[in-house]
């Protein structure tokens, strides 16, 4: 007898340690520290944002001390534009917009990367206007029609 092909469990495409040398690579901080406040402020910040399969599925495709930290946060009831989640950076790191912007930029690159274009097809069109632009993607929108 043939044995039955067994489904492989899932696996990350990244540890958490490839992950954050990649963050501190793309946002050019000087200390893996540094880089690891980042990833963590970042991915928090999102889990807020986020619901739903896109949450869940998100979370499958980090690294589990990534999905711990996204997962962490009940979401908000009231979404950010992209621009309002980077003031809400700035001010959860207690730092400038501009470095608010750059570490959430490094940190979305990479998530981009380990969630996919369909995936992150699918975080997009759930979050309000200016997110594309920080997970490193052209901001895409079908025009609205004037009624």
């Amino acid at each position: 007898m043939y044995d039955q092909p067994r489904p492989n469990p899932a696996q990350t495409a990244m540890t958490f340690d490839q992950m954050l040398e990649r963050v501190r690579y793309e946002g050019a901080h000087p200390t893996r520290e540094r880089a690891e406040e980042a990833v963590r402020t970042v991915l928090s910040a999102l889990g807020q944002q986020l619901v739903g399969d896109e949450r869940v599925d998100l979370a499958q495709a980090l690294p589990v001390e990534a999905a711990l930290a996204l997962t962490a946060q009940i979401p908000d009831t009231e979404q950010l534009t992209g621009w309002g989640f980077i003031k809400d950076m700035a001010a959860r790191a207690g730092t400038t917009p501009a470095v608010a912007r750059w570490d959430t930029g490094a940190v979305l690159a990479v998530v981009a990367r380990l969630a996919g274009p369909d995936l992150l097809a699918r975080i997009l069109r759930q979050l309000p206007g200016g997110y594309a632009l920080l997970f490193g993607q052209a901001e895409l929108r079908q025009p609205q029609l004037a009624l």
